[in-house]
């Protein structure tokens, strides 16, 4: 096969695979076929089906593929900045959709789209991130930022900055979130005493604190609330803020 004859089949494959997607949509692709599809937006005359499995074997999965940073992308034979800039560019797309998409929303009704959004945001971070998600009083959602980076600790998540955040967004609740890096979803001893704190401060100044989520690898989640520790707190707490009221 000369090399126009290869051009010719790379050509068509790329778009077999656009027309399956159009037809079935993305239910139909493999993570290889999807990041294969990818990859050919930067190297659109390039043949991505060996580097899109090297790229999956390498990383253990689609999300681990795009969360990957762009010192281990380029380490894999077939992938180049073009390729790299594709597979960052969807995932700022994806993210910025998700956090839009949640805007508005009641959380009540769509905390799982509040976890979809906060694992997508914060899943494969090497470093430990905090994330706040402010709600209006009847729980809607105004909108959600990184206030702190770095380990995690009531020394590094002033409450103060929280609450002046809170009250900048005119936010009545809060749910805040921050990832493990480790991948171990068990709450430290800090991330307890941190919520503590963070449920305190937030009640001195009638912001309701609902949830602590803990982020760890894949679609892995742990919430203070579901596994009862809020309503512990709450109880620790509760004479506390009787005696100020």
């Amino acid at each position: 096969m000369d090399k126009k004859q290869w051009q010719q089949k790379g050509v068509g494959h790329r778009q077999r695979l656009r027309d399956k997607f159009l037809e079935q949509g993305i239910a139909a692709f493999s993570d290889a076929e999807i990041i294969e599809l990818l990859l050919t937006f930067g190297t659109p005359r390039s043949d991505c089906k060996v580097a899109a499995r090297t790229a999956l074997k390498a990383c253990g999965s689609l999300p681990a593929v795009l969360d990957a940073p762009a010192a281990v992308l380029n380490g894999i034979k077939g992938i180049g900045p073009k390729n790299i800039f594709a597979l960052q560019f969807i995932q700022g797309v994806a993210r910025r959709y998700l956090h839009q998409r949640v805007i508005g929303r009641t959380y009540i009704h769509s905390s799982r789209e509040v976890s979809d959004y906060l694992i997508h945001l914060m899943r494969g971070l090497e470093h430990e991130v905090f994330t706040v998600v402010y709600l209006d009083a009847a729980h809607a959602i105004l909108d959600s930022e990184i206030l702190s980076e770095g380990t995690i600790t009531v020394n590094t998540v002033y409450p103060r900055e929280l609450v002046k955040a809170a009250l900048a967004k005119n936010a009545s609740g809060l749910i805040i979130a921050h990832n493990h890096p480790s991948g171990s979803l068990e709450p430290s001893s800090q991330d307890r005493k941190l919520t503590r704190t963070l449920y305190l401060v937030c009640s001195f100044m009638q912001i309701q604190l609902h949830d602590h989520l803990i982020i760890g690898e894949g679609e892995t989640t742990y919430s203070f609330a579901d596994h009862g520790l809020m309503t512990e707190i709450r109880n620790d707490c509760k004479s506390l803020l009787d005696q100020t009221t």
